[in-house]
């Protein structure tokens, strides 16, 4: 634990890496609408549809076989919690567009994340291109666990020391991922649906819409 968390906070606000209304967490709190659900790889697979040239599907066989980069990320929670320097591997979608597997039609700008039980979560395409989105399948060198969203959630961190206006809330990626539908415009996700802000920057302090 902490020895002062009240120090290690100021610590990070004078880094510009603590969000106005945030409070540091050693822990990773477990957050979610339903039940986990299951994984069968039999039955699992990755999809991208939508404003791309052709649609895409893999297995779970297929989508390991990607390559993978490392990130390391802070992570702020809309429910007030930030945790620091969190280690992540996976998939960028950008590194599937230089490899061809998607094609963007240039009129698409937005992505909804669709997930197990209808759970969906939008962000501008900008966001999802960039080194801010992560297609993660690992957590600090080891699988994600289920109730974070095993085998594959999206992830969007906070580079340490580089604030930007692409930082948004962790809602803003999916757990339990199942594919990626590219959008010429905006729709609500889930949450969005239930009231949280629409475009959830962690600097602005756009919690509830």
């Amino acid at each position: 634990m902490f020895t002062n968390r009240k120090d290690m906070e100021d610590k990070m606000r004078r880094e510009g890496r603590m969000p106005p209304g945030q409070i540091l967490t050693e822990k990773f709190p477990v957050l979610h609408y339903g039940p986990v659900p299951s994984f069968d790889e039999s039955n699992w697979n990755f999809k991208v549809w939508g404003a791309v040239e052709q649609p895409l599907t893999m297995t779970w066989a297929e989508f390991n076989q990607l390559p993978r980069v490392k990130r390391n990320y802070d992570i702020h929670c809309v429910t007030r919690w930030s945790k620091f320097d969190t280690d992540w591997e996976g998939i960028t979608v950008q590194s599937l567009v230089d490899a061809g597997l998607i094609r963007i039609k240039p009129e698409a700008k937005f992505v909804m994340q669709r997930a197990e039980y209808d759970f969906s979560s939008n962000l501008p395409l900008e966001i999802v291109l960039s080194e801010r989105f992560l297609l993660a399948t690992d957590f600090q060198g080891k699988p994600i666990t289920p109730e974070h969203g095993y085998p594959l959630r999206g992830i969007v961190g906070a580079i340490p020391g580089e604030a930007s206006d692409l930082d948004v809330y962790f809602w803003k990626g999916a757990k339990w991922l199942r594919g990626l539908e590219f959008m010429t415009e905006d729709r609500k996700g889930f949450w969005e649906m239930a009231g949280y802000h629409n475009d959830a920057k962690i600097w602005g302090e756009q919690r509830i819409g």
